[in-house]
């Protein structure tokens, strides 16, 4: 039709125009044909494999020494990231884990934990603290304060019971209160 004279003939034979048209067919091989590859049957029976949960299972604390504590859903703690800045009224949540900056008043508080790129401007009263960064302003710890050796606590403090590393610093108005036991500790401002 296009291309060719009607006068020409196909110059291909007919056992060759059949050759070609069969190494190019791409149906199945007949089952009983020597020459056809084994295929290995699909199976869709396979069983899958449940998904991995223990990463949401509830973590066992400590050990058997130390005391039940209550599950991480029904604690009150507050963290102020490292790079936060916080500014405001703290109360009642039972740990505050201070990272970056806070300026606050802190009340009715378990527990605060001063980390070493911490800093907290304020006043705050408490049960116990433990302060490797930087606390400034009015603190009162009924039980008891521990200065790391990174720490510095300046301002006026009041403690229970007081524990300075070496190399720790406390500067200010510094008293015991007047309901507990005297308990030995380091004295001074560590430098």
């Amino acid at each position: 039709m296009f291309g060719k004279k009607k006068d020409e003939q196909p110059t291909q034979s007919a056992s060759a125009a059949t050759t070609d048209s069969d190494s190019k067919n791409y149906a199945k091989p007949d089952a009983g044909s020597p020459a056809a590859p084994a295929r290995p049957a699909m199976n869709p029976d396979i069983a899958r494999r449940s998904p991995d949960m223990s990463a949401f299972a509830p973590r066992p604390s400590g050990g058997a020494a130390t005391a039940p504590r209550a599950p991480e859903a029904e604690q009150k703690k507050l963290i102020v990231g490292r790079d936060i800045f916080l500014n405001g009224e703290i109360r009642t949540c039972d740990s505050l884990v201070v990272e970056g900056k806070v300026e606050a008043v802190l009340s009715d508080c378990r527990a605060m934990d001063i980390a070493g790129s911490g800093e907290f401007r304020g006043s705050a009263e408490i049960e116990s603290a433990d302060i490797s960064g930087r606390f400034d302003g009015d603190l009162v710890v009924r039980q008891r304060l521990t200065i790391r050796a990174t720490g510095k606590v300046l301002g006026k403090i009041r403690y229970g019971q007081l524990e300075v590393e070496r190399g720790g610093v406390i500067s200010g108005t510094v008293e015991s209160l007047a309901d507990s036991a005297p308990v030995p500790a380091a004295s001074g401002n560590g430098r």
